[in-house]
């Protein structure tokens, strides 16, 4: 439960701090971050060959998404965080989840989906940034 309420309050610090550097464009900012979190598994697992390769693949296809998310979608964007979330609880059934620390999968989703939301909100509002 710790790892969700941490990984919340983590998801809204970032956006937080983004939102300050008003200079940067937010859609490419978070295209950056959705790329960087993919390949972070890559690194917790470099171990065990058979799951860092099956890391890999989908660090480049969170690469993908986010290249076309900042070209084109924030919807396209934000679905690649609930993907991204999507795929923390669902490493643990098919590699080693001893490979990440503890709580992970939980605090990544929190981040992820909170992110996600926030995303959605900028989509559905319709501009590419929210007024503190």
């Amino acid at each position: 439960m710790s790892g969700l309420i941490i990984g919340v309050i983590s998801g809204l610090v970032t956006i937080f701090i983004i939102r300050l550097l008003r200079f940067l464009e937010e859609q490419t900012v978070y295209g950056l971050v959705l790329c960087a979190i993919g390949f972070l598994y890559v690194g917790y697992t470099w171990t065990d060959l058979v799951t860092a390769v099956g890391c890999a693949v989908q660090a480049i296809v969170f690469l993908l998404i986010a290249y076309f998310g900042m070209k084109q979608s924030l919807l396209l964007l934000a679905a690649g965080y609930f993907l991204h979330g999507a795929w923390d609880l669902a490493f643990g059934l098919w590699a080693s989840s001893k490979l990440l620390p503890p709580h992970y999968d939980l605090f990544c989703l929190a981040i992820d989906f909170t992110m996600g939301f926030y995303l959605l909100l900028l989509k559905y509002r319709g501009t590419k940034s929210v007024t503190l």
